[in-house]
């Protein structure tokens, strides 16, 4: 068997009511397929989703969660359908845009809050993902635009620099450090340093090594973090240091100072990816309303 939309439907149905009878009974089906599909469906995933000795029925651990992973699927599909229909009915326009999570905290909000408000007849999807899922989702055609770290050397894929921001460092509060007004490369080589993101490669986090290797400096990594959020909090302990965009100053969060750095240079670029050749109507306004920000800047 494989896992169908259906057998999601059924054991959403016999979750809600608890009854196999009552389930039946609002699915429009018989009660004995629906008892074979759900005992399939538990068979399929290796584990038993119902108590059935329990009166009235009772869903295992496994089931409760299985329970709310389905129905995030089901609502999802939904909300598709309903998108889908809209505008195959020529109602509205489907545009998807991906976002590095850094780009969040600059002005990438305020743009998106004008298109949403200048296109309100567009179905604007938003994801988060790294620039290099950002890559594959416009080949494949799953955004439009993405908004990154990264310039890849891509026949499919143009990048445009938004800006170049300026890195800082993310320091505990009451670390001996923060007594400097800036700190060098050199000077933070030595501490514990927070990477991220960990996967996939190549990323940010590239960057931030290559700052040091640049200028004959290893730095010592304490941890891997996936998210800036995630080495935010890590800093907060006080596991080390992170490098962070300027605009994640935005991210207010007690525990944590933000310090320039000394070196010259040291900066990360805003890059807006899109397909090649890509001059459709909606793309074009968006890039006109990023080139029309004071001085470029995203932060």
């Amino acid at each position: 068997m494989h896992l169908e939309l259906r057998h999601l439907r059924y054991f959403a149905a016999v979750a809600r009511e608890l009854s196999f009878s009552r389930a039946a009974e609002k699915l429009h089906i018989a009660q004995p397929p629906l008892s074979r599909q759900i005992r399939s469906l538990e068979d399929e995933l290796g584990a038993e989703l119902l108590d059935r000795s329990a009166r009235p029925l009772r869903l295992t651990p496994a089931g409760r969660f299985f329970q709310i992973q389905a129905q995030q699927i089901l609502d999802r599909m939904t909300e598709v359908q309903a998108a889908t229909a809209r505008i195959a009915g020529g109602k509205r326009t489907w545009f998807g845009i991906g976002f590095a999570p850094s780009t969040l905290y600059g002005k990438l909000p305020d743009v998106i809050r004008q298109f949403r408000e200048a296109q309100p007849s567009v179905e604007l999807n938003l994801y988060e993902m790294t620039t290099l899922q950002q890559v594959e989702a416009l080949k494949a055609g799953r955004i439009d635009v993405g908004f990154g770290r990264l310039n890849f050397d891509d026949d499919d894929v143009v990048g445009e620099l938004v800006r170049k921001e300026p890195l800082m460092v993310a320091l505990p509060v009451n670390h001996r450090l923060v007594r400097h007004k800036k700190i060098s490369l050199a000077k933070l080589a030595t501490e514990p340093l927070l990477l991220y993101p960990a996967k996939p490669r190549p990323s940010y986090a590239d960057q931030v090594l290559e700052m040091f290797q640049s200028r004959g400096l290893k730095p010592t990594i304490a941890l891997e973090a996936n998210e800036v959020q995630t080495a935010i909090g890590l800093v907060v302990a006080g596991l080390g240091y992170a490098l962070v965009p300027q605009s994640v100053q935005n991210l207010h969060r007690e525990g944590v100072l933000y310090l320039p750095l000394d070196d010259e240079g040291v900066s990360t670029p805003v890059v807006m990816n899109r397909r090649r050749n890509d001059e459709s109507e909606l793309t074009t306004y968006l890039r006109g309303m990023v080139r029309a920000l004071p001085t470029s800047t995203m932060a």
